[in-house]
């Protein structure tokens, strides 16, 4: 909502930062990701080929490749131990490609390594599903209906239960895309510059985590000052 009344309410404001920089992570990840795209690594390899060699180096055979359908719908499950690529990724031999296999490959081998902030990102997914789907109505619902500063108190802490699962996503990410380049290059999966090329497809991926982390914390100041101004009218 803008406002209450006739009153235009600030810390709109915060929301809107959030979604521009959401937005242009987006399109700064797309951009890169179609540039790229358009580049043939000088081995040939796909990324679904690529993928499978870097897990088989890493003692990972028993995690399965496969296809799945969309575009940058490409992620790692720990559970099922299997590494899905899209249809951007599976079959494109493009140094885009390759780099976006290597990096969820990176993730399995956190999985294997027992990473840390991965084990920490895993258990909070259901307490940030939680906080996703309810804190911002409970705090909208006290506002509205005057409700307790207490409930909407409720609401902020469960939303910022989502909001920590966003921030520590960050060095989950950053860290699989590190041991990506380094695993590409090392195992000779691309050159010098088409490893080059890679860092770029990833820090542009990157943006789009960093973006979501901020756009919560924003959300999450918004919800709190909203919350402090009904506080002082109590």
């Amino acid at each position: 909502m803008l406002g209450y009344g006739y009153y235009f309410d600030p810390t709109y404001l915060l929301v809107i930062i959030g979604a521009v920089l959401s937005i242009w992570a987006s399109s700064r990840v797309n951009s890169t990701y179609n540039k790229y795209s358009r580049v043939r690594s000088m081995t040939g390899m796909t990324g679904a080929e690529a993928a499978r060699m870097i897990l088989n180096y890493n003692g990972l055979s028993d995690v399965r490749v496969e296809h799945v359908s969309g575009s940058l719908t490409d992620h790692y499950d720990p559970r099922t131990k299997v590494l899905r690529l899209s249809d951007s990724t599976y079959g494109s031999g493009s140094v885009a490609a390759i780099g976006v296999a290597a990096h969820e490959c990176g993730h399995a081998v956190q999985d294997k390594d027992g990473y840390v902030p991965l084990k920490i990102r895993g258990a909070l997914v259901p307490v940030a599903n939680l906080g996703s789907a309810l804190g911002l109505p409970i705090v909208i619902l006290g506002l509205i209906f005057g409700l307790s500063y207490t409930f909407i108190q409720i609401g902020i802490w469960v939303f910022a239960a989502a909001v920590l699962f966003q921030i520590v996503t960050l060095p989950v990410e950053f860290n699989a895309s590190g041991r990506a380049l380094q695993m590409l290059q090392s195992y000779r999966i691309l050159t010098e510059e088409e490893a080059g090329y890679c860092r770029k497809v990833l820090s542009a991926a990157a943006l789009t985590y960093v973006a979501a982390a901020a756009s919560s914390i924003l959300q999450l100041l918004r919800l709190y000052l909203l919350a402090g101004g009904r506080r002082n009218r109590d």
